[in-house]
This record gives C-alpha cells, sequence and structure tokens, in this order.
C-alpha cells in the first residue's frame, strides 16, 4: 500500500480554491500510484475558521464541496478534516471530523474528541467532542484515523483531558495510524510534535502518518513538517517545513524501518522562514502586494526590511527615511545603504520642519514645562502620519517594526511607530532579533554592520539610548521569557537570581501597558506565548500594581 500525504496552504472560507487545490492534489497523488491520499485539519473550509463557523451558510459550503470530493475517490481514498453537523440538540452544533472517503462513497467519519481550548486555540466555542471512536478496513488493511489533539493524550496524562483515544481504537489492532492536523508553529515545537510521535509509536508500536497544514493565517503560521514514523519508533520523514508538498511513502518501507530523514533544526533558520510566510501569505491572501516602513537604520527596520523584500520582493517593498533634528547622520547612510542592497525604494522626507510647527501651535500652551515624552511622540506619530499617507495614496500596506521586547514594556507609541497593518517582530525578542540580523548576513553582508553594533537608540531627543529606560536586552529579554512564555510570577523569577526591584519594575511596565497591545496590529506568532489571541489580559487590574 502506498499512501501520500499532501501538505497544503489553505484560505479560510475559500473553497472553490481550496476544493481546486485539493482535487489537484488527489490526481497527482492518483499519478504517483497512491492508494490514500491525506489532508490536514479542516482542510475544506481553513483552520481557524473561528466564529465563521456559527454562519449556516459557512457550514452548508463545507458540506457542498465534500461531495467533488467524495466523487475522486474513484481508484484511490481520501482523508480529509471537515466540519461535521451535529444531528442531536444537545451540546455543540458541530463535530471536528476526519473523513474516508473511498469508491465514491464515505467509507468512516470520525470525530476528534479532544478538544484544545488554550493559548490560541479556542475549539470548545464551537464543537462537541467526539465519543466513539473506531477503526475502519480499507484494501485489507485496518486504519485508525486521529485528529490532531487526539494523539496529545498519551495514554491519558494528560491532565488537560479525560480520555486517550488511541487507547480504545488501539484495542482494534490497526495496521496504522493516520492523524490530520493543523498545529501552528513556534520555534521549539516543531521538536515537541516530534516527541509527541514518537511517544505515541512507542506505545502503540504501529506506523504514524502526520499529516499538517502549511501557510500562515494572519498571525497564526503553520509550518508543514508532516510526519511518517515507523513502528520501531525512528522519523522514516519528516517533510519540508513552510513548503507546500505532496510526497508518496510505502507502507512496507514505512514498517520495514530502515529510513530516518529528520530535519535539522536552526531556531533561528526557521523563525526568519516563518515570518517570511507570514508576511507573503498575509499580503497574498488578502490581496495586498506592496508593503511601506520606516526605515530608521536600526536593527528592528533593518530586519523587517529584509524580511518584506524576500517575502515579497524587492519591487513591492518601499521605505522611508524620516529624519528630525535628533537623527545621527550614520543612521541615515545605514538606512540608504540597506535600501541600495535590498534593491527597494527608499524616499527621504525630513520632518524637523513638521516638528517645529507642532511646536509653534503647541509652545504657548506647553510654556515652561520641560521637553519630555509629549516631544518624543509627536516625532514618532509624524513619522506615522506620513507612512500612513504613502500607504493610502499608493496602496503600500504599512509594516510595524516594533520587537517584542519593546511591545511587552511599552516602549513605543500609539498612532505612532506602533502603526501597521500586520506586526512583523512583535512576538520576536530584540535579543532574536540580533541572531536574525546576523543570520541575514551569513553569506555576506546585506545589513549594515553598524546597525547591528550601535547602541539601540529611539533617536527622539539628543543622545538617548534604549538602556537609559530600560535594562540591558540580555536581563530584560530572560525577565519577559519567564513572565510572558513560561508564565512564572515574580517570587518565582526573583528565586532565579534576578533583582527584586528590577523584577518588580520590568513586571509592573508589561501590565500596565496592556491597553497599547489591545490597540496594535496582529502580530505574527513565533513563540508559544504571543501577544495577540493566545494571552488575553484584562487592561484593568491590581496585579503587580
Amino acid at each position: 500500500m502506498k499512501i501520500a500525504i499532501a501538505q497544503i496552504n489553505y484560505l479560510i472560507g475559500d473553497f472553490e480554491g481550496n476544493l481546486k487545490t485539493i482535487l489537484s492534489r488527489v490526481n497527482e497523488a492518483k499519478k504517483k500510484g497512491a492508494d490514500i491520499v491525506v489532508f490536514g485539519e479542516l482542510a475544506t473550509c481553513g483552520y481557524p475558521p473561528r466564529d465563521f463557523l456559527e454562519f449556516n451558510d459557512f457550514i452548508d459550503q463545507t458540506q457542498e464541496i465534500l461531495e467533488p470530493i467524495k466523487a475522486a475517490s474513484q481508484d484511490i481514498a481520501i482523508v480529509i478534516g471537515s466540519p461535521t453537523p451535529n444531528p442531536v440538540p444537545e451540546g455543540k452544533d458541530l463535530y471536528n471530523s476526519v473523513y474516508f472517503f473511498a469508491d465514491g462513497e464515505i467509507q468512516h467519519i470520525q470525530h476528534k474528541a479532544l478538544l484544545p481550548t488554550y493559548d490560541v486555540f479556542d475549539e470548545y466555542r464551537y464543537f462537541e467532542p467526539g465519543t466513539k471512536f473506531s477503526t475502519l478496513e480499507y484494501k485489507g488493511h485496518r486504519i485508525a484515523l486521529t485528529v490532531c489533539e487526539d494523539i496529545w493524550n498519551i495514554g491519558n496524562e494528560n491532565p488537560l483531558y479525560k480520555t486517550c483515544p488511541l487507547d480504545i481504537l488501539i484495542k482494534e489492532k490497526p495496521d496504522f495510524i493516520i492523524n490530520v492536523s493543523a498545529s501552528p508553529f513556534s520555534y521549539n515545537h516543531a521538536e515537541e510534535r516530534l516527541k509527541i510521535c514518537k511517544e505515541n509509536v512507542a506505545r502503540y508500536n504501529v506506523p504514524l502518518f502526520y499529516s499538517n497544514n502549511v501557510g500562515a493565517q494572519t498571525e497564526l503560521i503553520f509550518d508543514g513538517g508532516s510526519v511518517v514514523m515507523s513502528p520501531n519508533g525512528v522519523v522514516h520523514r519528516e517533510m519540508p517545513y513552510f513548503q507546500e508538498t505532496l510526497e508518496v511513502f510505502d507502507l512496507e518501507e514505512v514498517m520495514a524501518g530502515n529510513i530516518h530523514r529528520e530535519q535539522e533544526k536552526n531556531n533561528i533558520l526557521e523563525i526568519h522562514d516563518a515570518l517570511v510566510c507570514g508576511i507573503k501569505d498575509y499580503f497574498k491572501k488578502l490581496g495586498f502586494t506592496k508593503a511601506i516602513l520606516g526605515l530608521s537604520g536600526g536593527i528592528d527596520s533593518a530586519v523587517t526590511a529584509v524580511l518584506a523584500q524576500r517575502a515579497l520582493g524587492k519591487e513591492n517593498v518601499r521605505v522611508l527615511l524620516m529624519p528630525s533634528q535628533f537623527s545621527s547622520d550614520h543612521s541615515v547612510n545605514d538606512a540608504k545603504a540597506l535600501a541600495e542592497n535590498l534593491g527597494i525604494q527608499y524616499d527621504i522626507i525630513k520632518i524637523e520642519d513638521v516638528f517645529d510647527s507642532f511646536m509653534s501651535k503647541l509652545t504657548p500652551h506647553f510654556e515652561g514645562l520641560p521637553f519630555n515624552v509629549t516631544e518624543e511622540n509627536i516625532q514618532a506619530r509624524t513619522r506615522g502620519t506620513l507612512l500612513m499617507a504613502f500607504s493610502n495614496k499608493f496602496g503600500n500596506i504599512l509594516l510595524n517594526t516594533s520587537n517584542k521586547s519593546e511591545m511587552a514594556v511599552g516602549y513605543g507609541t500609539l498612532y505612532g511607530d506602533l502603526a501597521g497593518g500586520i506586526s512583523v517582530l512583535g512576538d520576536v525578542y530584540k535579543t532574536q532579533v540580533f541572531a536574525l540580523a546576523r543570520f541575514m548576513n551569513k553569506d555576506g553582508e546585506v545589513i549594515p554592520e553598524n546597525s547591528i553594533t550601535k547602541p539601540p537608540s529611539a533617536e527622539l531627543r539628543p543622545d538617548q539610548k534604549d538602556s537609559d529606560s530600560l535594562p540591558d536586552y540580555d536581563i530584560l529579554d530572560e525577565i519577559l521569557l519567564e513572565y510572558i512564555e513560561n508564565r512564572k510570577g515574580p517570587k518565582e523569577i526573583i528565586a532565579m537570581g534576578h533583582d527584586k526591584a528590577l523584577v518588580e519594575r520590568i513586571l509592573r511596565m508589561v501590565n500596565r501597558n496592556e491597553f497599547k497591545r489591545y490597540q496594535t496590529a496582529p502580530v505574527l506568532r513565533v513563540s508559544s506565548k504571543a501577544f495577540g489571541m493566545g494571552r488575553r489580559m484584562p487592561i484593568v487590574g491590581k496585579y503587580l500594581e
């Protein structure tokens, strides 16, 4: 028996486009001699459809495109994820299901039992959990079908759940397991995913065919990396990251366990590729083509510009250099050098006279008051206004360049440097931004060395440096990581050896600036806990105040 895995980039709600892609891959699998072709979780409608699932018309269309998929299952079986209406009045209206089509008919439907409701997942909002489990037989082989999370409760040891579907299915002695997934990327998730696959095979001693979606859906990025496991516990094949592809596997070869093809892991490479994918799909799926951003000569905007050029092409990226009286000459020169290295269009608009115009109107009202964050924010908002003017006039979508460290502590200006259609680096700590810059320069200087080595500065007042307001990023990022990703409280972080006053100050800054993050662009998610849909904090609260 030959089993194909189709690793596809779906578009939520594009039923016609998704169907066209699915049928094309079915035909490709047929030509390659596959007996079964496996697609991803909720492949018919795209994942995650969120509240579209509450529209009857949306569900009707998912049901309608199952008909041509079913009809295409002549000479090949098709395994695919799709919502299923729940015929019982009690409970939720839908199941999250995997279908097995063969010979032009539905041979089997298995409903997802374990519905994740944590971080970016909210499946229990829409779906009823499956409670019945059975295998199916096809061409002399018994098959266990599962959906994503259903393989993540090995031996019923996950405290979130009370059922282990495979512990039940294994009693029917399946010859192999198929899992259809939509498992979003984070920079340590590929290793965790492989670990889960290996633990399942070690427990059940049968091959596992794990199909994952690929591509970005606004802030969520799916990396692919579909996995085929041999029963002896080795990775027969880990498919490419961030690529649409179809591969066919011979069950006998998988059973033999002689082939071991596992991808090498490189966190910075994967973050780079995820962000490129995120930008590319955000623009493609919304019908945008051109991007604009402010290029300051600093490292954040430099890294964002490189990512945008690689995602969209140099002809589709434009940058504005907007020096003020506080900008250093080398910042402008560094920004120009980067734009020229990338071959992207740049324009220089000096903002000193615009700033002076604002101050001439405000000075009578501010008389006797010192220069402070007010004047700094006027500069940032002037730049934001100019960028949005270009965006409106020429149709270039503004990319936000703020990093996670800055967003965490509120080191940014609402309606200024926090503006944008999508936040590219909002889930990338400053120390990771430096690592990305070094990675981008590994084959020759793309980002000017001075942009990497000079002390970070917003250049909004004379001789300003980030370190005037913030601790060194090495220290800051470590504390932020423990608080945001690892959810450790102040006592736990202090016990790790960090200064008590510093920890309390940083955590207060994080909490007090939640209102800013509520008003910023969607953040491309590359960590296990990004700002946005997966981190739900109150704006008003007293914790750590």
